[in-house]
């Protein structure tokens, strides 16, 4: 097989959440068990942080992975969704799995494939593990796809967990209180294993407390460790506002990995990977500028906790007349969403090329709704293209609403 055939053999195998939402969930450990015996357990052959939580999960696993690998270290790096390419997701030292690789995995592990009947995702975790294993990476960072505690990445003992912060997503698969999804993302603490929560919530700090202490792990909440003037120190090459509470996670956790003789780097090594973590990583898509006359932002904010921070930065961005390129999938709370949209924008209503988009006269619909006013169009592309034809040089366009928008618009953009 070539490198499309065998990502259409994937997808055909076992339908990825990215693409069909909740048909493709899979809760519980047992297949990533049995898969995990069959390849040689290969994340035992490597230290590993794990990183959960609603938002940053993504931010996050870049920025300690840049610290890493400034410090010398080889990084595997095992995220998701993709923006553009499968092998975005597995990576080391910034650089994508080979396409021979994925291609020889499949080939070589089919029956296996086959007889387990996994997941995607289970399925493209132990892809990465096998090949973070065979590539003797000294760390890797590991981002949980969905929850936590039946996420199949939960089958790691970290050197560290992480848990970024709790908001109301996935609520049909992980509970409908922040309490519930608290405890579900709770469910990576392990025995012993230190564990940094980046916010402290005062609605959920109880259950982390509690899971911490059941498993007699070391606790820390990075907003009470870490202050703004720690977080202002630091320049990134990612420019949301919200990374400021990610980069408090990040120095938290970096701190617990010094204390405990984990890993060694030096103040310059932290200053270096933070000042270039999005370039050395390849991340994209997080308040990332592609365009400065008129200028046009995208971001990967995709529920209502996401959007109160980006919708915040928005509200304080100069800029002549607004332009809001906006889709979301079917899943999340459109009305939630378009409560924070602001009023006086013009917007673009669009759907992602994905079977969970929310179609965009449905959207426009509940919009318009809202109050918001605006054209529906049927892809990504038309909706960039009507705003720049409107736009004036001094004006904004934002997309967003959905990392698969961001996905067509970064792919749209480079074609213009």
């Amino acid at each position: 097989m070539v490198y499309a055939e065998t990502l259409q053999y994937l997808y055909a195998q076992s339908p990825d959440f990215q693409e069909v939402g909740k048909r493709a969930y899979k809760p519980g450990l047992d297949n990533t068990l049995l898969l995990d015996e069959r390849f040689g357990h290969p994340h035992r052959r490597f230290t590993s942080v794990h990183v959960a939580g609603t938002n940053g999960k993504g931010s996050t696993s870049h920025l300690l992975a840049a610290v890493l690998q400034s410090a010398g270290y080889r990084v595997g790096l095992y995220t998701s969704p993709h923006l553009s390419d499968f092998r975005e997701r597995i990576k080391v030292n910034g650089v994508e799995i080979p396409e021979q690789r994925v291609v020889d995995f499949v080939e070589k592990h089919r029956g296996t494939i086959e007889h387990v009947r996994a997941s995607f995702f289970e399925l493209t975790m132990m892809m990465a593990f096998d090949f973070f294993a065979q590539q003797a990476v000294d760390a890797a960072i590991v981002e949980v796809g969905l929850g936590g505690r039946l996420d199949s990445t939960n089958v790691i003992t970290p050197a560290l967990s992480i848990i970024t912060n709790i908001g109301l997503d996935h609520t049909d698969l992980l509970g409908d209180t922040l309490e519930k999804i608290a405890r579900e993302k709770a469910g990576i603490i392990k025995s012993g294993v230190p564990v940094v929560v980046g916010e402290y919530q005062p609605e959920v700090a109880h259950v982390f407390e509690q899971a911490a202490a059941a498993h007699r792990s070391p606790l820390v909440f990075a907003s009470r460790r870490r202050t703004a003037a720690d977080t202002a120190a630091y320049a990134l090459d990612l420019h949301g506002d919200y990374q400021q509470r990610n980069l408090c996670t990040v120095l938290a956790a970096l701190d617990s990995l010094r204390e405990r003789g984990v890993f060694s780097f030096s103040q310059r090594n932290v200053e270096d990977g933070l000042r270039t973590a999005a370039a050395v990583t390849g991340l994209r898509g997080r308040w990332e500028q592609l365009c400065g006359s008129p200028k046009i932002i995208c971001d990967t904010a995709h529920n209502v906790h996401g959007l109160q921070q980006t919708m915040a930065q928005l509200a304080h961005t100069p800029c002549g007349q607004l332009h809001i390129v906006f889709g979301m999938v079917a899943d999340k709370d459109v009305a939630g969403a378009a409560a924070l949209l602001p009023r006086a924008a013009r917007y673009y209503f669009t759907q992602a090329a994905t079977p969970r988009a929310l179609p965009a006269g449905a959207l426009a619909d509940a919009c318009r709704a809202a109050g918001l006013q605006g054209e529906a169009f049927p892809t990504v592309a038309g909706a960039l293209l009507a705003a720049k034809a409107r736009a004036a040089a001094n004006d904004l366009i934002y997309v967003g609403g959905s990392t698969f928008v961001v996905a067509d618009a970064l792919k749209a953009y480079a074609n213009f």
